[in-house]
């Protein structure tokens, strides 16, 4: 059977879209394949139909469960033989899908990253059934991506511990840096690539200027009256719950999804968004991956994103239909603060790191074990720390097998096992240098948001050569677009200049040296104009 018939008695469509065909080909082939191609370009079907054609098994790693499950429904409603394997499962549906490749019944298997930390698991797989090992959003396999998934860091032993099939690994965003971890990482031999086009020509990239919580619920008041459907994608589980219900008198089917919700009621919000019940859908990062539904008219961010590729890949969720749809970032200075803490959060030096393990070791029972939350070991720490960078760390020091962290029944808090008992923190071998590096791509990566915010050329122009993707042209849709139609540059009046000098000067008086010509900002743009404006506030004052 070619590909097109194949195409045409499994997924019921007429012909392929560029680069498809030639993508099934180089994995027919058996060739190691990377694959960048922007979101709703049709990535699954590059790995989906080649599982249908090849002789024995295709394991496919996917990050979230809800994802690889909508995944097999909808290919198990096709009549497909689809399964998956993760943490949701019993151990008796767990068996069942193991014997099930074993007996080669089943074509496709979606596989949760964290399953390969089981060396039972790994043995349990016939490697002479595994014809295709295919990794889904790839990016989150590089420590240098903008949403690094550590689990994804076993997938190069998983591949030889499998037996060493052909492997495609996919993604909708990734810079030339990330492209070249992601094949490293995977030992991937002359890989046929394919880095399809970025552009989205039915998406218009707008930023707008905020500088109030006002400014930016006016602004979603007037997307949600023009295109009724759309996601607001919020920085935290807070500003979910406070925009959600701000605007719910603005739809009656407005939704939330983040983190602090139960597994159940996050999957009931997504399949109300995904089943059409609801058409606005407030949420963090956590909602996207997968999201089937072509119709999505806006894609809205709150706040600023962390990356360029967050926000290109969150934004890329609208307009999957082909349809004109818009993608609008509210953008306030002031907001980077809570991507400050993130990054904080992110990247634990290695100082708290052995810190944070002297400490379970001091804490911990006669088996070696310690039951504290999060909170609790910040507690204990005795000072402020950022509990994130308490997570990053315990996440860190499980990877090097220092700790091990397992579930306590009955609860959501995780317990922590020492593995290296009688050492000390000092002791631990990690690269603090590496650390370094990875904190200062991440605050690259935001200073790139701020940016691209803040400039005044094309918005996806700006985007592709972000991405390396040169000499495109103007997309003749966003914002700077639309404005440079009817902006005509002239000479600076000497009293404008007088002004533009006196702000300039504020900003430097306000921002502090870091060396080498570099300047940071201390202060967001009302204080800095409070200040110009010679207020006596005690806030101002007290900043001396």
């Amino acid at each position: 059977m070619t590909p097109e018939d194949a195409l045409q008695k499994y997924f019921g469509m007429p012909s392929f879209r560029e680069p498809q065909r030639a993508i099934i080909s180089a994995v027919l082939e058996n060739k190691d394949t990377l694959v960048v191609m922007p979101t709703g370009g049709g990535k699954s079907l590059c790995f989906q139909l080649p599982a249908l054609l090849l002789p024995g098994v295709t394991l496919v790693v996917s990050p979230l469960i809800a994802l690889m499950k909508d995944q097999v429904d909808a290919l198990q409603a096709r009549g497909l033989p689809a399964g998956l394997l993760n943490s949701s499962q019993t151990l008796d549906q767990q068996r069942d899908t193991l014997r099930a490749i074993r007996e080669r019944r089943l074509k496709i298997v979606y596989v949760a990253p964290e399953r390969f930390r089981s060396a039972s698991f790994l043995n349990a797989l016939p490697q002479d059934a595994i014809s295709l090992f295919a990794i889904d959003e790839a990016h989150c396999l590089s420590q240098w991506g903008h949403d690094f998934r550590p689990d994804y860091m076993r997938l190069g032993e998983a591949r030889k511990a499998i037996g060493g099939p052909p492997c495609v690994a996919l993604t909708a965003t990734a810079t030339p840096d990330v492209q070249a971890d992601i094949k490293q990482s995977l030992e991937m031999h002359a890989p046929a690539e394919f880095v399809a086009g970025f552009a989205r020509d039915n998406l218009s990239f707008n930023v707008r200027q905020t500088s109030s919580e006002h400014d930016k619920l006016q602004a979603i008041e007037r997307l949600i009256q023009q295109h009724s459907t759309g996601i607001i994608y919020c920085a935290t589980r807070k500003s979910v719950d406070a925009v959600a219900t701000k605007i719910e008198h603005l739809s009656a089917s407005v939704i939330r999804y983040h983190g602090g919700l139960s597994d159940s009621e996050r999957n009931a919000a997504q399949d109300r968004f995904i089943s059409r019940q609801a058409n606005i859908v407030v949420a963090t990062n956590a909602f996207g991956m997968g999201i089937d539904r072509a119709d999505i008219r806006f894609v809205c961010h709150y706040e600023m994103p962390g990356s360029i590729e967050a926000y290109y890949q969150e934004g890329g969720r609208a307009g999957r239909d082909g349809q004109p749809s818009v993608c609008e970032m509210l953008f306030s200075y002031a907001d980077k603060r809570v991507q400050d803490f993130f990054i904080e959060g992110a990247n634990p030096g290695k100082a708290l790191v052995a810190e944070i393990y002297d400490l379970l070791c001091a804490t911990s029972d006669a088996k070696h074990e310690v039951r504290l939350s999060v909170d609790e070991l910040c507690e204990r720490l005795g000072r402020k720390v950022n509990p994130m960078a308490v997570s990053s760390a315990l996440s860190l020091l499980s990877r090097q097998n220092w700790i091990e962290r397992f579930d306590i029944p009955g609860q959501r808090l995780k317990g922590t096992r020492i593995q290296q008992v009688g050492r000390a923190g000092r002791d631990l071998p990690i690269d603090a240098a590496a650390l370094a590096t990875k904190a200062a791509r991440d605050e690259d990566r935001l200073k790139a948001v701020i940016h691209f915010a803040y400039a005044q050329s094309c918005r996806q122009k700006w985007i592709l050569d972000y991405f390396g993707e040169r000499n495109s042209a103007d997309c003749a849709r966003c914002d700077c677009c639309r404005q440079s139609k009817h902006r005509s540059a002239r000479t600076l009046s000497k009293d404008e200049t007088t002004i533009v000098q006196k702000a300039l000067s504020g900003v430097a008086r306000m921002s502090r040296n870091l060396g080498s010509d570099q300047w940071a900002a201390r202060f967001g743009k009302r204080k800095i104009i409070q200040c110009l404006l010679g207020s006596q506030s005690a806030a101002i004052r007290d900043s001396g």
